[in-house]
């Protein structure tokens, strides 16, 4: 007997992302499959979460920069109460150092939640959405 795949199985969970004026290069190029961040225009630090103003300088100032997509493990939790909406499983939530020095918030995919330790090496990967956006994870990369 031959079966029909579940067109609704292979369909994402994962919600897609709120996009705001302020963050939706970071997004687009999420789409992308590109991992950017913005950096002021006038004293050269990195800003994130998006935002209009630099808190360092407060110069309006801002560029869009590649980013490396490497990064260490920071902090991580796994939240089981109330169920997280999108995912099958609750998803390690983690703080992730990127290698230009600031932290984003993102999900570990690849590893165990007890196999998790702080500074695992981490490289960016991408997730699809619904509503066919993506998201940035992270995933561990070998320390050689």
């Amino acid at each position: 007997m031959k079966t029909t795949p579940d067109p609704a199985a292979a369909q994402p969970m994962r919600l897609a992302p709120i996009v705001t004026p302020d963050a939706k290069f970071f997004w687009d190029a999420a789409d992308r499959g590109e991992l950017v961040g913005q950096r002021c225009g006038a004293c050269q630090r990195f800003r994130f979460p998006p935002r209009p103003m630099c808190p360092h300088c407060h110069s309006l100032e801002r560029e869009v920069v590649p980013l490396s997509g490497r990064g260490r493990v920071y902090s991580w939790i796994r939240p089981v109460h109330p169920q997280p909406f999108g995912f099958a499983e609750p998803p390690i939530v983690a703080l992730i150092e990127l290698a230009e020095g600031f932290r984003i918030v993102s999900n570990l995919v690849g590893i165990a939640f007890e196999d998790v330790r702080a500074e695992l090496p981490v490289a960016v990967e991408f997730e699809a959405t619904q509503g066919g956006h993506r998201v940035p994870v992270f995933r561990p990369v070998s320390a050689s």
